[in-house]
């Protein structure tokens, strides 16, 4: 299972039009408090609060954003952000550290990353959505935090996931990997873009290898997709068959790119090459696109 999926959350949304369910589900809930969207992590785990030990720690208008039931657990998540200082040297000292998603993503359960990054992706929505698009009003909370209302043209406004396309392309036992100028020094991974308002999926992915490789896809097959709450994207696993190697970076985005065989792709992650080149950490369905064709 890749990292941020399998959300073991009863989400259940059938209740979350009615304030008076919400309001009695937050009074017996455990909260789960992000900081700057900083999650807190105490002994391996996300560190689950009382209310009383930190719902003062928020603004009177913070999000705190329905999460779902762990059994018959209500879970929320609350915005502590106007906390000036890092909470866990002051009013939550002892309770835990504050980490970055991807460096919590890294150390905790899967379940737990994926409530984790359910709570970071919606909270990040709210503070991104405090006002109106449509006239500029300022919008209120509703819903337990999957709506946004306003008051003065009565325009409703819903979290986004935006669609992203991730593709490996592929010319029997060799794939292509390419080098984002923007990546750490050495990283080589899949190539990726946004879909396209009137864009399939598969058309996104040919589109995307035209642009960045000058590579022209034939088949493409859906592999796998993965919630990615950076800040909210759904990552659409693809393979793509090309009918021949040759390719031209486009020298904007992706400044170099290489074919790799199936036994150097399985040397690599075995660890059994060590160079500059460094391939995608497993928390990325990068990693589990390159792992799963190579293991075929």
């Amino acid at each position: 299972m890749m990292s941020f999926s399998g959300n073991p959350l009863e989400r259940a949304s059938e209740h979350r039009a009615d304030p008076a369910w919400i309001a009695a589900r937050r009074a017996e809930a455990l909260i789960l408090p992000l900081w700057q969207l900083k999650v807190l992590v105490a002994n391996g785990r996300a560190a689950r609060l009382e209310p009383s030990c930190c719902e003062a720690l928020a603004a009177a208008d913070a999000p705190c954003v329905f999460l779902g039931l762990d059994g018959e657990k209500p879970l929320f998540a609350l915005d502590i952000s106007q906390v000036p200082g890092d909470p866990a040297l002051g009013p939550l000292a002892g309770l835990g550290t504050f980490q970055d998603m991807r460096a919590a993503a890294f150390a905790l359960p899967e379940a737990e990353t994926a409530i984790l990054g359910q709570a970071k992706a919606l909270i990040d929505w709210h503070r991104r959505h405090r006002f109106c698009p449509n006239c500029g009003a300022g919008t209120e909370f509703a819903d337990g935090g999957y709506r946004r209302v306003c008051p003065a043209c009565a325009a409703e406004h819903f979290p986004r996931t935006d669609p992203v396309v991730i593709m490996l392309p592929i010319d029997g036992d060799y794939c292509l990997i390419g080098r984002n100028k923007r990546f750490p020094p050495g990283l080589y991974s899949a190539f990726a873009g946004f879909v396209e308002p009137g864009e399939t999926i598969e058309e996104a992915v040919r589109r995307e290898l035209r642009e960045e490789v000058n590579v022209k896809a034939g088949t493409v097959s859906y592999h796998a997709s993965q919630p990615w709450p950076f800040p909210s994207a759904l990552m659409i696993g693809c393979y793509a068959s090309v009918a021949a190697r040759d390719f031209k970076t486009d020298g904007h985005e992706i400044e170099d790119a290489r074919w790799l065989s199936r036994d150097e792709v399985r040397a690599r992650l075995a660890g059994e090459i060590i160079d500059a080149i460094k391939l995608p950490v497993p928390i990325a369905i990068a990693h589990h696109l390159i792992r799963d064709w190579a293991d075929r």
